[in-house]
C-alpha cells in the first residue's frame, strides 16, 4: 500500500508545486506573472505580492538578448543554463526552462534554479581529497618532536640569554605542529557521526568562544528564526566551523573599520537540494546559517579559491581555516558558500544543512 493510500488522500497539484525545491512561475498570455511558488519567492528575494500582475521582464532583467526574445514569444519552449539576471539590486546566475501549458494557448511555466551555487558545489565536489598533505604531515611530526626535545635539553645547559633562543625554537616547533594537525584533519577520510542537534546551542557556544577574545568595538547582531527544527550534524564539528567563520568575520570587520559589525542569521530556505554521491541519494539542505561582516572583503584575486588549502588574503594567515570549514561541512552532508555584496559593503558566508527529521523519515520509510 502506498504512502498516499495509507493517509487516505493525495497531495493536490498546488501542494505539490508548493513543495518543489526549484522556483516556478506561471506566466499569463499578456506576459504577466500569474502565480509563483515559495521557492521562487526565496530565490527572487521577495513575496509573491511584489511580482504577481507584473510582466516578468519588468521584475527580472535578463542580460542575454536571445533569452529576452524567447520570453516574449507565447509558444516558445527552451532550456538554458548559466543565465545572468537581475532582480532589483540582486544579481543572480540561474538555470531556466520555459514550457507551454497544454490546452491553454499563451500560458507558460518558467522554472529557475540557482546556477552559481550549483557550480560552486560541483567544483567543490570535484576537488581531490588532501591525502598527500596528511601523509607528509605524519612523517614531519616525528622529527619535529626530536627538535623540540633537543631545544629543551640545550636550554637547561645554557645561560638566560641563550635560553631565549631555545625557547624560540620550541615555540616555532609548536606552531608548525599545530599547522600539521590542521593538515591531518583535512586529509581524514572518515566523517564524524551526526545526530539531531539544537542549532542555536552550537551557535551560542561558538559566539561565546569568539566574543571572549574580541575587542569591544565589534558590534554583534543576531537575527534568528526561532521556528527552525533540529539539524542533522556533528555538534563539535559545527561549533568548530562556526568559530572559524565568526573569528574570520570579526577580524575582517575590525581591520580599518570605524564601526565593525558581524551579523549571524538563520533561516529556512526551500530551494537547495544536493546529490550526495557517497549516499547515492539527494539531500535537502533547507537550514541556512549566514555569517556576515562589513569589512573590506576578501582580495578579489583569491575569492574563487578561498576554500582551497593554503589560499589566504591575511598577512599572517595559513590558508587552512576555510579549507577545514568546507571539509567539516561536507562531512555533515552540508554545503558552504561565499558571496561579496559590493553595493552594500558586506561579505556573507552561508552554511546549508539538512534537517534531522529527514533522516528520521528515511529510517521509518515515511
Amino acid at each position: 500500500m502506498s504512502h498516499a493510500e495509507l493517509h487516505g488522500e493525495t497531495p493536490s497539484p498546488r501542494e505539490q508545486i508548493g513543495g518543489l525545491t526549484f522556483a516556478m512561475l506561471l506566466i499569463a498570455p499578456d506576459h504577466k506573472v500569474a502565480e509563483l511558488n515559495p521557492a521562487a519567492e526565496a530565490l527572487l528575494g521577495a513575496s509573491a505580492s511584489r511580482f504577481v500582475g507584473h510582466p516578468l521582464l519588468d521584475i527580472m532583467t535578463v542580460v542575454q538578448e536571445r533569452i529576452r526574445d524567447q520570453l516574449t514569444q507565447a509558444d516558445a519552449q527552451m532550456i538554458a543554463r548559466g543565465l545572468d539576471v537581475e532582480v532589483g539590486e540582486r544579481k543572480l546566475r540561474v538555470n531556466l526552462t520555459i514550457s507551454t501549458v497544454g490546452n491553454y494557448p499563451g500560458w507558460r511555466v518558467v522554472t529557475l534554479s540557482d546556477a552559481s551555487q550549483e557550480e560552486r558545489f560541483e567544483e567543490q565536489a570535484r576537488r581531490p581529497a588532501l591525502r598527500g598533505p596528511a601523509v607528509l604531515a605524519h612523517e614531519i611530526k616525528n622529527p619535529l618532536a626530536a627538535i623540540r626535545g633537543a631545544a629543551q635539553l640545550l636550554g637547561r645547559k645554557l645561560g638566560e640569554g641563550e635560553r631565549k633562543l631555545t625557547g624560540l625554537i620550541a615555540d616555532e616547533v609548536d606552531r608548525i605542529a599545530q599547522l600539521i594537525d590542521r593538515m591531518q584533519r583535512l586529509g581524514r577520510e572518515h566523517s564524524e557521526p551526526v545526530s539531531a542537534i539544537n542549532l542555536y546551542q552550537s551557535i551560542r557556544r561558538a559566539l561565546e568562544t569568539v566574543r571572549l577574545t574580541s575587542p569591544d568595538t565589534v558590534a554583534w547582531r543576531e537575527e534568528f528564526d526561532p521556528s527552525l527544527p533540529p539539524v542533522l550534524a556533528n555538534d563539535g564539528a559545527l561549533v568548530q566551523v562556526l568559530v572559524n567563520l565568526l573569528a574570520n568575520a570579526r577580524d575582517a570587520a575590525a581591520t580599518g573599520n570605524v564601526a565593525p559589525q558581524v551579523i549571524v542569521r538563520t533561516r529556512f530556505v526551500s530551494g537547495i537540494v544536493m546529490n550526495v554521491m557517497r549516499l547515492g541519494r539527494p539531500v535537502k539542505l533547507p537550514i541556512e546559517v549566514q555569517v556576515s561582516d562589513n569589512g573590506s572583503g576578501i582580495d578579489p584575486a583569491v575569492r574563487d579559491h578561498i576554500f582551497e588549502p593554503f589560499v589566504t588574503s591575511k598577512t599572517n594567515g595559513q590558508g587552512l581555516g576555510l579549507a577545514l570549514v568546507q571539509k567539516l561541512v561536507r562531512d555533515m552532508d552540508g554545503r558552504v558558500s561565499h558571496e561579496r555584496d559590493e553595493a552594500g559593503g558586506w561579505t556573507h558566508f552561508r552554511i546549508h544543512l539538512p534537517m534531522a527529521r529527514q533522516q528520521a523519515n528515511k529510517d521509518t520509510g515515511k
